[in-house]
């Protein structure tokens, strides 16, 4: 039995992965900074509850005595994320972004993955096949950014486009440590969801196929990439 931990998995692409993958017969811990959301997500799907802050080092290591006690880990999907929007929800540009903007975002999206994946290293190495997926986005590609007329040429943000690129190279050094796991970088494309706003144009069932595809490549699998539904994306 393979055993999953999705991070920020009470609502949105966690949720749909935790379901999908349930359903392709993994054991899944829902990861939620809320307990009783967490709690009542992972019923819903059949999976199992963890109370996960990727932003706070107690609450990430308890979660990973939990795990470790009852079993251990073979996949590890770092989904937590946020984008960084004004009150009023828009996307905060150049013109406005400061230093404690870039760090509030970075501190789950990069910070964040990094303290997770700290932690549970111990417990993926002991995996006969470990994976980890990296949730990323298309905004992370230099290549994709600086190609005039596209929409993510378009796109104002600084601090989550930024955070994405580091998730990118922190993925690239890690499969290149750890060359017995499979540790993928995936854009699941502008969905629907809390992060954006709502402003997405795919739905959670679109933007998790990815997700869901990696977590659940075998040993002799891609390790190391950058990838969409399509295929390798450029960095």
């Amino acid at each position: 039995m393979t055993t999953t931990l999705i991070t920020g998995a009470n609502k949105g692409l966690g949720f749909e992965t935790a379901r999908r993958l349930v359903a392709a017969g993994h054991t899944v811990y829902v990861g939620s900074r809320d307990p009783e959301r967490g709690r009542r997500a992972a019923a819903r799907v059949g999976a199992r509850s963890v109370q996960l802050d990727v932003t706070d080092d107690a609450s990430v290591a308890a979660a990973a005595k939990i795990i470790e006690a009852e079993g251990g880990l073979d996949v590890l999907v770092n989904n937590a994320g946020i984008e960084g929007r004004t009150e009023g929800n828009g996307v905060i540009g150049a013109a406005d972004v400061t230093a404690g903007t870039m760090r509030e975002v970075f501190e789950t999206n990069v910070f964040g993955m990094v303290r997770v994946l700290h932690a549970f290293l111990p417990l993926l190495q002991r995996s006969a096949a470990p994976v980890v997926v990296n949730v990323s986005s298309g905004l992370a590609s230099l290549t994709r950014m600086t190609a005039a007329g596209t929409p993510a040429h378009a796109y104002p943000g600084v601090a989550y486009p930024a955070s994405k690129a580091a998730v990118n190279m922190v993925t690239v050094q890690f499969a290149k440590a750890f060359p017995g796991m499979r540790i993928n970088a995936v854009e699941p494309g502008f969905t629907k969801t809390d992060l954006n706003g709502n402003t997405g144009i795919q739905t959670v069932e679109q933007g998790a196929e990815i997700i869901v595809r990696m977590a659940q490549v075998g040993p002799d699998g891609p390790t190391g990439g950058f990838v969409d539904a399509e295929g390798p994306l450029p960095w």
